[in-house]
């Protein structure tokens, strides 16, 4: 088969799993909105990142390999890898957005409910999955278009989690400080 031929393979392949994608995430809404007034997002940011996975896939069909082109368009598994590769980064994002890990005007901004009685129990984690929102409808944009990046670009959530890691592996500036002021007291 010729690689235009797997082009196409592969393009009907994506415009019918992200025709898929859409449809599940406007499911999962409409359910959630028609039997509890609500939409999780963590579904939300999850079907996002799956959505920006299959656009990724198909913006780099013309670049790929023709042993790559002949992996994608014989194996579903592999087509599909990438986009829920794409959802897990944007549930990761999601957490690191949750934690305050990163923030700024360009990365939204939730409301996270408070523990009854000051303590936590399943009540509570019940509540962060079901009460947790962006405040705003600009958070909740940025919320999607994040999402849709983490899914998009493979390599940014696992940059974000090894800065984070390298952060707080590296020796902080106070003990160099800390070590400056004791040389410099001889």
């Amino acid at each position: 088969m010729n690689r235009i031929a797997n082009i196409h393979i592969l393009t009907k392949r994506l415009i019918i799993m992200t025709a898929l994608a859409v449809l599940l995430f406007s499911g999962v809404f409409a359910l959630s909105f028609y039997f509890s007034h609500r939409l999780m997002m963590t579904w939300a940011g999850f079907m996002c990142g799956i959505i920006g996975g299959f656009v990724s896939i198909q913006q780099r069909i013309k670049t790929v390999s023709d042993e790559e082109l002949v992996l994608l368009t014989q194996s579903w598994f592999q087509v599909l890898l990438i986009p829920i590769f794409g959802g897990v980064f944007a549930l990761v994002l999601y957490c690191i957005f949750l934690s305050g890990m990163i923030s700024g005007n360009l990365f939204p901004l939730f409301y996270i409910p408070e523990p009854q009685n000051d303590t936590p129990d399943t009540a509570f984690m019940i509540d962060i999955l079901t009460k947790t929102y962006p405040l705003t409808g600009q958070d909740l944009a940025k919320f999607l278009f994040w999402s849709f990046v983490a899914g998009f670009s493979e390599r940014f959530v696992p940059q974000i989690i090894s800065n984070v890691v390298r952060s707080t592996t590296e020796p902080s500036d106070t003990t160099a400080d800390h070590g400056s002021e004791k040389g410099s007291a001889k």
